[in-house]
């Protein structure tokens, strides 16, 4: 009888387990299900959201803590942040060469237009609407310049480029905030050209610059060969005035006196006696 009471405490306790190991398995289903259909929402400072009920697209949402009726609405949560998009573009110049052409992009979404990117694109509006009209814009500006020019007038291109995309994103409900042109290349043919061509003018920069040396060295060997002339001329003209055939004299005596060591010769050519007269006898 003791054995019987032991196992029905047994199965007792065994059932008692059970029932909560359900109630537990249960309970955790419960929560699950809340969880996933919870009435509510949030939408991130970052983004705003696109309301759809049944289908239909009916409203937007702010940032922030929202209620909604997990079983006929959806929350589409849209960037507003600035993006940036890079784009390789291919076109042809003014002179008909071959421009293949990297261009960035930074933009963002119109507040106030989510809505209707949305409704049109959803959220692929970077490939539907952004990459087509970077590729007009860059055919149009590259088709107004030649080769030359688009590598000497960078950044004229670049602002021609900004104003189309500008004008070309107006209406989308997307704003251009600024656009770069990060990269130009033309055919290997083309780049050989402006090579030699920039090589040919280096030298004919050097050139010009020796020849201007060799013509300031010439002006300088002139304006010399002038002024020894005049200089020669004014001696000679001198040469004939009394007063500055004295000046020489003067001269000639005065250098021959700071010389002179106080001592006379006693004569002068050879054994021939010529005394000099001492002074003061």
């Amino acid at each position: 009888m003791y054995d019987d009471s032991w196992e029905a405490q047994q199965r007792a306790s065994n059932a008692r387990v059970v029932k909560w190991v359900i109630a537990g398995v249960v309970a955790l289903v419960i929560v699950i299900l809340a969880l996933a259909f919870l009435p509510f929402t949030t939408v991130d400072q970052t983004e705003k959201g696109v309301v759809k009920t049944l289908g239909k697209v009916t409203g937007t949402l702010e940032p922030g803590f929202h209620i909604v009726n997990p079983f006929s609405t959806d929350v589409i949560k849209m960037d507003m942040r600035i993006q940036k998009d890079e784009v390789a573009a291919n076109a042809a110049s003014k002179d008909l060469q071959t421009v293949s052409a990297n261009v960035a992009i930074n933009y963002h979404l119109d507040p106030n237009s989510v809505v209707k990117v949305y409704t049109e694109v959803e959220k692929d509006y970077s490939a539907r609407i952004i990459a087509p009209k970077l590729q007009e814009a860059v055919k149009a500006a590259t088709a107004k310049y030649t080769a030359e020019e688009l590598i000497t007038k960078r950044q004229v291109v670049k602002g021609e480029m900004k104003t189309a995309m500008v004008e070309k994103m107006s209406g989308t409900g997307i704003i251009v905030d600024d656009f770069n042109i990060v990269n130009f290349d033309f055919s290997p043919q083309f780049n050989a050209a402006i090579e030699a061509k920039v090589t040919a003018e280096q030298k004919a920069k050097e050139a010009q610059n020796k020849l201007v040396q060799v013509q300031a060295e010439a002006q300088q060997s002139i304006e010399k060969s002038k002024a020894e002339a005049e200089n020669i001329r004014l001696q000679s003209s001198a040469a004939n005035n009394d007063k500055y055939v004295e000046l020489k004299r003067l001269e000639v005596q005065q250098t021959f006196a700071s010389k002179w060591n106080g001592v006379l010769p006693v004569n002068l050519y050879g054994s021939a006696p010529i005394p000099f007269l001492q002074l003061g006898q």
